[in-house]
């Protein structure tokens, strides 16, 4: 299964008669999937339709579908009028002839630049007798919806891959300088004994002990190991048939939880400034794994 993003974008129209439907389907990162539908009130009930065709392709993210409808006008809209309000307006203007003592009538354009006092009915949809115009829009932009996070998937995908091979990289170097850690051990412990002009046979039983401890306190081939396992795993998420989204953010962990072991184990400048690379190039691995589904 391709890998997705979270977020994407889809848009469709599509005409049915007298019927124009409008549809628009985008998504930002959310943990769990959300839908939120934006539509005419009488078109509300649509959102039981739309859900689990939404919910078919996507697991994640929350959704938000912007509905339009248009409808041809087959016959003149009716108008409605307040009276009360145009009888308002008169006794207002009656008001100020008496006060101006001057003679002020209302004429027509002053009743249509009052708001309310005439205005068109509203045209009530049928949401039944819309969703054949609206489903072909839904199914489209759904479709082009898929194909934007697909696109977008691919390219993280091309992203996280190259950042594994960079922790593999780090991984490979570290495993090249642990086994020396003890005979540079050994030396340093020599060296400070012949600074202090208390020199010890290398054979010596207190000295082997000593080396034998420091190497079983900085041992990491058990972290080394589970880092292998877990970037193995990786690689096999994303080519995985479900969304990995969720089990790359618990690797992601995981593999840090490794790493920051290694380090407080190393005992080692040069693994230790490996380590801060490795946790380096995780860190945008994590950006970018909360974007995927």
């Amino acid at each position: 299964m391709p890998l997705h993003s979270m977020t994407g974008f889809g848009r469709a129209t599509h005409a049915l008669n007298d019927t124009h439907a409008s549809v628009e389907i985008s998504s930002v990162n959310r943990k769990q999937a959300e839908l939120s539908l934006s539509c005419a009130r009488d078109l509300n009930s649509l959102e039981a339709a739309i859900r689990p065709i939404i919910f078919q392709h996507v697991s994640r993210g929350r959704i938000q579908v912007n509905l339009t409808v248009n409808r041809a006008a087959k016959e003149a809209a009716l108008l409605d009028v307040d009276i009360a309000m145009a009888q308002a307006l008169e006794s207002a203007f009656a008001r100020l002839s008496s006060t101006l003592q001057r003679d002020l009538t209302p004429n027509a354009s002053d009743f249509l630049r009052v708001p309310g006092i005439i205005r068109a009915q509203e045209q009530t949809m049928d949401a039944a007798q819309i969703w054949p115009a609206v489903e072909p829009a839904l199914h489209e932009a759904l479709r082009i919806f898929q194909e934007s996070r697909a696109s977008e998937g691919a390219a993280l995908e091309k992203d996280l891959r190259a950042r594994l091979r960079q922790i593999e990289s780090i991984i490979s170097q570290i495993q090249e300088i642990a086994p020396r850690r003890a005979l540079r051990q050994t030396e340093l412990l020599e060296k400070r004994l012949t600074e202090l002009n208390c020199p010890i046979d290398p054979s010596d039983e207190r000295l082997l002990k000593e080396i034998a401890l420091f190497a079983d306190r900085c041992d990491i081939s058990e972290e080394i190991t589970r880092l292998h396992a877990h970037l193995e795993k990786f690689h096999a998420y994303l080519i995985g048939s479900e969304p990995p989204g969720r089990a790359l953010d618990f690797l992601c962990q995981e593999i840090h939880r490794e790493l920051n072991t290694i380090g407080s184990k190393a005992s080692d400048a040069t693994i230790a400034q490996a380590v801060v690379s490795g946790k380096t190039e995780l860190e945008k691995i994590r950006e970018q794994v909360q974007n995927i589904e």
